[in-house]
């Protein structure tokens, strides 16, 4: 089994809503971000991650919690298994030029097509069956308002 360490981001608006990512791969939502390459620190990781998926350049940030642990297994539709090491980060960027007029809808189109749709949402909006499920913990932590460094 192989160990993957991501590096993602909670970046809100005015009002509180998190900024969600539609993957085209899975087609689940999630928090923009993904894996480290070779020589990233995890902040490095975020930060390029989070300007491939969503155009945003990040300007702060404080890590906020690290998931690891068995509720980190994950098996890819091929059967490959393995397990993330994910290092989410409160961060802030510019996206009030990118927003749509609906007030909601960040207009980007990354070069790779990883993301279908980048919308803010309010907590209150999001589904668990629709988040990606390596993330699951992570939203249930936000809407449970529970708050540790480290998680497993």
């Amino acid at each position: 089994m192989r160990i993957i360490v991501t590096g993602g981001a909670v970046i809100k608006d005015r009002d509180g809503r998190i900024l969600m990512q539609k993957r085209s791969d899975y087609g689940h939502w999630g928090l923009p971000g993904g894996g480290m390459e070779a020589g990233e620190s995890v902040e490095e990781t975020m930060r390029r991650e989070v300007y491939e998926e969503t155009g945003l350049i990040v300007d702060d940030c404080e890590l906020y919690a690290v998931y690891s642990g068995p509720r980190m297994q994950y098996r890819y539709p091929d059967g490959n298994e393995v397990v993330f090491v994910m290092f989410i980060f409160e961060a802030g960027a510019d996206w009030e030029k990118k927003l749509a007029a609906d007030g909601t809808t960040l207009l980007f189109r990354d070069c790779h097509h990883e993301s279908l749709v980048l919308e803010f949402k309010h907590l209150s909006e999001v589904e668990l069956e629709e988040i990606r499920t390596v993330q699951r913990p992570l939203f249930e932590d936000l809407k449970n308002g529970e708050r540790k460094l480290l998680r497993t």
